[in-house]
């Protein structure tokens, strides 16, 4: 039994340090232009960690979210409801053609 947790333990560890890391540029020039700014100090290896988010704006945000899909359903007719499920299918499984 302590081996399990030791393991769940070790694997949520693992992913939650994974998670952090910034990006990586695609372009080789901007790598190494990211790597000279983070080695002189123009740049903050995290860049994420220092913006702060506004809670006034984060609570309207979540507000407009949580009744979101329910006014939008509410306003649909059942034939519009009818039309997006079946766009949704097509969509979903017409991706499975191989």
């Amino acid at each position: 039994m302590r081996w399990l947790f030791l393991d769940r333990l070790s694997i949520n560890l693992y992913l939650y340090s994974m998670a952090k890391k910034p990006p990586r540029p695609k372009d080789a020039n901007q790598l190494a232009k990211r790597i000279v700014d983070i080695a002189i100090g123009q740049e903050n290896e995290n860049p994420k960690k220092g913006k702060a988010k506004n809670p006034a704006a984060v609570a309207l945000g979540r507000l407009g979210g949580l009744k979101g899909g329910k006014a939008r359903a509410a306003q649909l007719t059942e034939e519009q409801r009818s039309e997006i499920a079946k766009k949704a299918a097509a969509t979903r499984w017409g991706k499975k053609s191989d």
